[in-house]
């Protein structure tokens, strides 16, 4: 074995501990999320036991509350009671499907292995190893969220809507500022916009997946957070500027996949000097992303500039084994006989969407896609 200094020990030490703290909490979380389900299986259950008259369960819920909260606390609140019976009543087909489904799976033999677990407030967790009968316990259950997601998720009446939201939050680690964010930009509604009734439903079965350029497009975006006023007289260097400094937004309003590489991003074609806004890249997707910036009307010069970007970077930058590069040009105002006409039916790699410096009306998106 090895000899250990004790600056080494000491950090091994620490690093235990730091661990265990994660493992509890991981544990908790889980824990005290599917106890407030069973609250309120019992609380449904008593009532469905008790009288039918009006305000039977209100006067279960706060003679309830006066019971529990001298023993247990100021978690036991009637508002807490009732958003546990709501979590029941809502969620109940979901974990009796996914409880009936792990019952019928034979359990497979597990190394230890690490397992992300989505945070209240902030992205602080990491990928933590979990001994097996943790992990067993965590896979079994099917809230893979906290109980502060769950109390936003709770009033999506939209069972399709609501799901996704549920998929991405978990898949993508959003704290619930995040999902508070994502909701109130519509982004379920603004992924449907481009999608026909059955791929809608795919959102609420596997979230948002992206195979091709297409996928990671959203129209429009929102960037409240660049605080930027809604009238014209801001730049587009303002408008750059704004999204530099709020860059990790700016990715996640993006979505899942995208990193960034460079702004500003000089390129020389027979000696004339051209200047690419932003240049980010996909994962997932494996390719360049351009993006043009107009605070304008886009205008068919524009989208000719960031075509000859495109054809530049899949000629001179990328690597043969990755994919032909994606153009975006955000702007004010599109109009899209422009975009039909001029880049025409066989058009794959370039997309322009509107931004907005406010969060959409939701009804009104919905009714957009209705029609």
């Amino acid at each position: 074995m090895a000899k250990t200094t004790t600056i080494q020990l000491f950090k091994n030490i620490q690093a235990l501990v730091e661990q265990s703290k994660q493992e509890l909490y991981v544990i908790a979380n889980t824990t005290l999320t599917e106890t407030y389900y069973h609250i309120g299986r019992l609380i449904v259950e008593h009532e469905q036991q008790g009288s039918n008259r009006a305000g039977y369960a209100k006067e279960t819920l706060i003679n309830l509350s006066a019971k529990l909260t001298p023993v247990l606390g100021k978690g036991f609140s009637v508002d807490n009671l009732e958003n546990m019976r709501k979590f029941y009543v809502v969620y109940k087909d979901d974990y009796t499907k996914h409880i009936t489904k792990n019952q019928k799976s034979e359990p497979a033999v597990r190394k230890l292995k690490k397992i992300p677990i989505s945070e209240t407030v902030s992205r602080k967790s990491s990928n933590i190893p979990i001994s097996e009968p943790l992990v067993r316990k965590l896979e079994l259950s099917p809230f893979k969220l906290s109980w502060v997601h769950y109390l936003l998720l709770m009033r999506i009446e939209n069972t399709v809507e609501r799901k996704f939201y549920e998929i991405e939050a978990a898949a993508e680690n959003w704290s619930k500022r995040e999902l508070q964010r994502q909701f109130d930009s519509a982004l379920f509604e603004r992924l449907a916009l481009s999608r026909n009734k059955d791929k809608v439903k795919e959102l609420s079965k596997k979230g948002h997946v992206i195979q091709k350029p297409s996928d990671a497009i959203k129209d429009p975006y929102i960037l409240e957070f660049l605080d930027l006023p809604q009238q014209d007289f801001y730049s587009e260097n303002d408008l750059e500027t704004a999204i530099i400094n709020k860059l990790k937004d700016f990715l996640l309003e993006l979505g899942k996949g995208f990193l960034f590489v460079d702004r500003q991003k000089r390129i020389k074609m027979d000696g004339d000097d051209y200047k690419i806004d932003l240049v980010l890249y996909h994962r997932t997707l494996r390719c360049f992303v351009l993006i043009d910036l107009k605070i304008g009307t886009l205008k068919h010069q524009d989208l000719g500039q960031l075509q000859m970007y495109v054809n530049y970077y899949d000629e001179e930058i990328k690597d043969e084994e990755e994919n032909k590069t994606i153009g975006i040009i955000l702007c004010k105002n599109k109009k899209e006989s422009t975009i039909k006409y001029t880049l025409g039916k066989g058009n794959k790699q370039i997309f322009a969407s509107k931004y907005k410096m406010y969060f959409p009306e939701k009804q009104i998106l919905k009714l957009v896609r209705e029609q």
